[in-house]
């Protein structure tokens, strides 16, 4: 087997961040891979302390023209004051609640002898975690998966001798829980979550013996003498109103009665058709042979891998298809792997990116099914939201802010410079919009989406008011996530009246919303009136310095290495700010990415990969790399989860999706072919890759440049691309390319205004890659090869 694609080890995993992850999207295990007392640590998606709550106060409303007055007035500490006095949410008692560990498997095993030949694994190209080595001259082999077809962990176990595999089995939760052993062969754990307040849990060990005598001991089970066993779990709770023993028992019904090679085909047949629909080849070194942990160690001390890069890509997939797949929650803070009971930031939903980073994968790395959990969790949001919208801003519409859990609140809580964000729901719903635009599904759209963006964009409608001193409509108040600035006579705040993240997503949504009503042939009132406000919306502006102003004002900032760099949201994930359409805008927003690089901005996994995205928007492929290999080499756990620290998956995701924004782009109105190589890459191919507008996109290139580019359609239309060199389409006519692309997918809203407080020489103009545009049309199913062209091709 190529060790290219696998996670791989010469000794078990001591901590919880050594451990290596398995999962089918509801269920999760972390493979310590011991020897004798081997651990498996257990999660299932919807173990969730708390319950519903009433989290707005009842009379915030009323508070909230004073709040706007104080701001305007630049009184900004007395306003955020009274805003976390009189407006934001309660953090009632018990009012914090938390995703929890299922629990633990343990494994006792007996056996002669020393160890050696030891190695264990995670085969990304199976999703099977796997231990081998040998007790004495007796070989021992474990294979472990979460299969999504059966909705069960399998736990393989062998000896490599006739009775030679003696072990107890037991399943262990240190609170809320009980055990219960049903002969001959299941133990039950079941409880409730915080003694009550939370969800009822069950989970289910089967023991399938292969030889040897099977007995019940005190917690478990013990297998003497065996050659292999078979272990299966499966659990369930009652999150969604179904006892969770019947499903259990369904469960392991369906689960039992397959023996251990249909139960491994089945799986291994699901999650291939997810992971083999993309390959990346970034050339092969020596250090694809070494361990995983070896490799990053070196990585760490300077020297560069390739392969390692890949497979970081490759894992990021790997999690997204192990932590969210339809019918599931979508990922949290942790995907779904969390150890103990009060995991960091309660392993909740951060909507002020987290979450959304998270998927910034789903499409462009052709996982599009991984993000439907997502959708379901904005479409949970809108009831609680309504009422957030009329009790605190006396808006309609619906809103949510700065963070929610399994019970989907959407009052701002805890402090203004965090909490006190009603952007929460606008920025995920152009998660919405983007799956419409990779997919076409028109259906999903009409259906699903544009109903819940309409119904965001109606809150701010309501919410927006004009500023007295320039008359333009400003949002307010909110913060710029989780930053502070300095006042003018000192003070430190976090709260004004139009920061520039806040007017980007509105202007995101309402573009998006305009977009999709006309797609759909409705509400031709409505689209007038969001032209109309955005019309008056304030614009974005440079400061005196040249950079994108964060705040309304040029404050100046306590921390200007923050991690948060919102006011870039225009450039990525959205599209206000690219180098071509908005040069100065493009200029402004490079110089506040290197003035934060310059005060430490990056420290922690999920704003350097973050950073690996924004330059890749500015098509600076030496700069993405470098902080791509920061990334790795201050960010990255042994297990290659990304390290906030603590561990937080969003980094794994952000650094994959930037290496695929690095090789392939599509927001700007084309398809633009390596818009951000490195060198480090000379040579390598990509395959599977998604844009917007239904293409699937193959890439080879060599020693720096274009080899060959396939390119398939599965809706039609017009195909616009950049590529780095000429070339000349297999399958199609190339056209001149005039004007706006007339693909409705590639329909791009760039800022059309910006307010210039500095000089426009102040502004070192941004490096865009030279290229050359060609457009073709395609037909659905089409394939199209693009091969360096023998005539002249149109530069731009």
């Amino acid at each position: 087997m190529s060790r290219k694609l696998r996670l791989w080890y010469r000794r078990p995993a001591e901590i919880w961040e050594e451990a290596l992850p398995i999962g089918n999207g509801r269920l999760g295990a972390m493979i310590f891979g011991k020897t004798r007392e081997e651990r498996i640590q257990l999660n299932e998606d919807t173990v969730w302390s708390g319950k519903p709550i009433e989290r707005e106060k009842p009379d915030a409303a009323k508070y909230l023209p004073k709040a706007r007055e104080l701001l305007f007035q630049g009184k900004y500490a007395e306003a955020e004051k009274l805003v976390e006095e009189r407006i934001m949410g309660l953090r009632l008692e018990r009012g914090v609640h938390t995703y929890q560990m299922l629990g633990d498997l343990r494994l006792t095993f007996e056996m002669e002898g020393d160890i050696s030949d030891y190695e264990r694994e995670l085969d990304l190209e199976e999703a099977i975690a796997r231990v081998t080595f040998k007790a004495g001259d007796v070989p021992f082999k474990r294979e472990i998966f979460a299969s999504y077809p059966d909705q069960a962990i399998v736990v393989r176990l062998e000896a490599g001798k006739p009775g030679a595999l003696t072990f107890e089995a037991r399943l262990i939760r240190e609170r809320d829980a009980s055990v219960e052993i049903v002969e001959p062969d299941r133990v039950i754990l079941k409880g409730h979550v915080n003694g009550g307040n939370g969800v009822r849990f069950e989970a289910q060990l089967k023991l399938i013996p292969e030889g040897g005598e099977l007995k019940a001991v005190e917690g478990g089970l013990r297998l003497e003498g065996g050659n292999a066993a078979t272990l299966l779990i499966v659990a369930g709770t009652d999150y969604r109103g179904k006892d969770p023993h019947d499903l259990c028992e369904w469960w392991m019904s369906v689960a039992s009665s397959k023996g251990y090679d249909e139960l491994k085909r089945r799986h291994v047949e699901d999650y291939q058709r997810l992971f083999k629909r993309v390959e990346l080849d970034l050339g092969e070194t020596e250090a694809d042979e070494l361990p995983t942990d070896e490799r990053l160690k070196r990585v760490q001390e300077g020297e560069e891998d390739p392969g390692l890069i890949t497979l970081y890509f490759q894992f990021g997939r790997y999690l997204l298809i192990s932590s969210s797949r339809p019918g599931c929650m979508p990922a949290n803070l942790q995907g779904i792997w969390a150890d103990g009971f009060s995991p960091p930031w309660n392993a909740d939903y951060h909507l002020n990116i987290n979450l959304q980073m998270n998927y910034w994968p789903a499409e462009v790395c052709n996982l599009s099914e991984c993000h439907e959990p997502l959708f379901e969790l904005i479409e949970a949001l809108r009831p609680r939201g309504r009422i957030t919208a009329k009790k605190l801003y006396n808006c309609g519409g619906f809103v949510a802010h700065h963070t929610t859990d399994a019970w989907y609140f959407t009052a701002p809580i805890g402090k203004a410079v965090y909490g006190m964000w009603p952007m929460g729901a606008a920025w995920l719903c152009q998660h919405l919009w983007e799956h419409y635009l990779f997919t076409g599904d028109e259906e999903f759209l009409r259906r699903k989406a544009y109903p819940i963006m309409k119904e965001a964009a109606e809150f701010f409608l309501d919410y927006l008011v004009e500023d007295p001193k320039t008359g333009r409509l400003v949002a307010g108040p909110s913060n710029s996530p989780e930053n502070r600035f300095r006042t003018p006579d000192g003070e430190i705040a976090s709260l004004t009246m139009g920061p520039t993240m806040s007017h980007q997503i509105i202007h995101d949504l309402f573009t998006n919303c305009i977009d999709a009503a006309e797609i759909l042939g409705v509400d031709e009132e409505f689209r007038e009136r969001l032209r109309e406000t955005l019309r008056k919306l304030a614009p974005m502006r440079i400061g005196s310095d040249g950079r994108l102003m964060e705040w309304p004002e040029e404050f100046e900032e306590p921390e200007p290495g923050h991690r948060h760099i919102s006011h870039l949201f225009g450039l990525h994930p959205g599209k206000m700010i690219t180098p071509r359409h908005t040069p100065a805008l493009a200029a402004a927003a490079l110089r506040s990415l290197q003035y934060r690089l310059e005060h430490g901005s990056g420290h922690t996994g999920w704003s350097r990969a973050w950073i690996v995205n924004f330059f890749a928007r500015l098509e600076d492929g030496e700069r993405a790399y470098e902080h791509l290999l920061e990334l790795l080499r201050r960010s990255t756990l042994p297990n290659m989860f990304d390290n906030h620290p603590p561990f937080q998956i969003d980094g794994n995701f952000g650094g994959c999706a930037g290496i695929a924004e690095m090789l392939l782009q599509s927001h700007a109105g084309e398809i633009h072919l390596l818009p951000a190589l490195p060198k480090a890459w000379r040579s390598g191919r990509v395959k599977g890759l998604r844009a917007r507008g239904g293409f699937e996109v193959d890439i080879e290139w060599e020693e720096g440049e274009l080899k060959e580019a396939v390119i398939r359609s599965s809706l039609g239309g017009v195909c616009r691309v950049r590529t780095p060199i000429p070339v000349e389409v297999e399958g199609a006519e190339a056209k001149p390319v005039e004007g706006e692309n007339p693909n409705p997918f590639f329909k791009v809203h760039p800022a059309e205004e910006v307010e210039m407080r500095c000089s426009p020489s102040t502004l070192k103009p941004v490096e865009a890659r030279e290229g050359y545009l060609i457009e073709f049309e395609t037909s659905p199913g089409g394939t199209y090869v693009l091969r360096a062209a023998t005539s002249s091709c149109r530069r731009s």
